[in-house]
């Protein structure tokens, strides 16, 4: 089996509200779908937290290594173009673009083995995962409550707050939005909070962090994310050991060299990659990996689409130590694109698909809707 063409289509018209300073608008771009074809009919599928074209770009790059070669084999294929495009720069939107390809890939072989993702990932230690709900922090209390209220009627048993203004107003705001989400989730549901703080031109320190922290802990928060810069490797190490609260990050780093750096200084108690930009399930299982080694816990960053989701789901499956994921409430390329959606078990669960791949099939009306004249499944 050969691979024969890799296609993409940026979804837009129903972009989620996003946490960046410079706020999204429906028909902005920054999930695209990609297709892997081959010459035995199978086609897989897989998603890049990037725009339509940057990855269209990294295509150009790309596609001559991919094309010809062995489907089958997602983690050589993978790195084959991570060593042939060190020269482009490490970690940036080729990265991203590799990482669709090989979740694509993943999917390929277990078509062609009529084995799900996660069996192939190494065996499965678990049928359904918690998934949280992640919920950017509303204008007002009251909307915030609501909204909370209404995911917890759906199931859902925890909870991700963040962004918003949190850390971009006052320490009252802050607490007030924490004890606003206590109440209204209940004080058994999980409940982490997520400050942002690699949005645009994050002005918060290690004081204001470690304060932070405290207020908190007071509220039983499972995790306290990205409350530094991306970068601020030092600032991390510092906060885990003061804080009385586990600190998470990394969502914005890629490659497993990376997050080497990270684990290795034990800047984190949860490490969070992001699937569809990190280096794909090739990569991000062997952060895992890297990660279970060092006693960090592996918890997926999932602010994509339906596609990455089910990427996480198998991932997890696969992970003895990763009981969660993180579930993008409201997005429609989560909740619309494949066919049948996602539903909630009465344990708040999610199942994970047992069917070959990655057990993805398109809601064509939608794809249609939300990447029009996309062509991905063209023969």
């Amino acid at each position: 089996m050969k691979i024969t063409d890799v296609r993409a289509a940026g979804l837009r018209g129903a972009t989620p509200k996003g946490g960046w300073t410079l706020e999204l608008h429906a028909g902005d771009v920054v999930h695209t779908l990609i297709t892997v074809h081959t010459d035995e009919d199978f086609i897989g599928v897989g998603s890049v937290f990037s725009s339509e074209a940057l990855v269209r770009a990294a295509l150009d790059l790309l596609k001559p290594i991919c094309v010809g070669a062995d489907p089958r084999e997602p983690d050589r294929v993978s790195q084959l173009m991570h060593e042939n495009t060190f020269w482009l720069g490490r970690g940036g939107a080729v990265t991203h673009a590799i990482s669709g390809i090989d979740i694509a890939l993943w999917d390929i072989l277990g078509q062609a083995t009529g084995l799900p993702v996660g069996t192939l990932l190494g065996g499965r230690y678990r049928d359904r995962v918690q998934p949280y709900a992640s919920v950017l922090i509303e204008d007002t209390p009251t909307m915030l409550a609501d909204n909370l209220g209404k995911l917890a009627a759906q199931g859902f048993t925890a909870f991700k707050i963040g962004w918003g203004g949190f850390g971009r107003v006052g320490d009252a705001d802050d607490e007030a939005a924490v004890r606003t989400a206590r109440e209204a989730i209940g004080p058994d549901a999980l409940l982490a909070v997520d400050a942002g703080g690699s949005g645009a031109f994050w002005t918060n320190g290690f004081k204001w962090a470690a304060r932070s922290a405290d207020m908190l802990a007071a509220y039983d928060v499972a995790w306290f994310e990205e409350a530094l810069r991306p970068d601020d490797l030092d600032g991390f190490v510092q906060l885990r050991r003061t804080s009385s609260v586990p600190i998470a990050g990394g969502e914005v780093l890629t490659r497993r060299q990376d997050f080497l750096r990270f684990l290795s200084a034990g800047a984190f108690d949860i490490i969070q990659p992001d699937t569809t930009k990190a280096g794909g399930l090739s990569e991000s299982r062997r952060i895992a990996w890297l990660a279970e080694e060092f006693g960090t816990q592996f918890i997926p960053h999932g602010w994509n689409t339906a596609v990455g989701l089910l990427a996480d789901l198998h991932l997890a499956s696969s992970l003895p130590g990763t009981k969660l994921v993180e579930y993008k409430t409201g997005s429609a390329y989560i909740d619309d694109i494949v066919a049948g959606g996602f539903s909630l078990d009465d344990d708040g669960m999610l199942p994970v698909p047992t069917g070959p791949g990655l057990g993805v099939r398109f809601d064509p009306d939608a794809l249609a809707r939300y990447a029009p004249g996309n062509g991905l499944f063209d023969v």
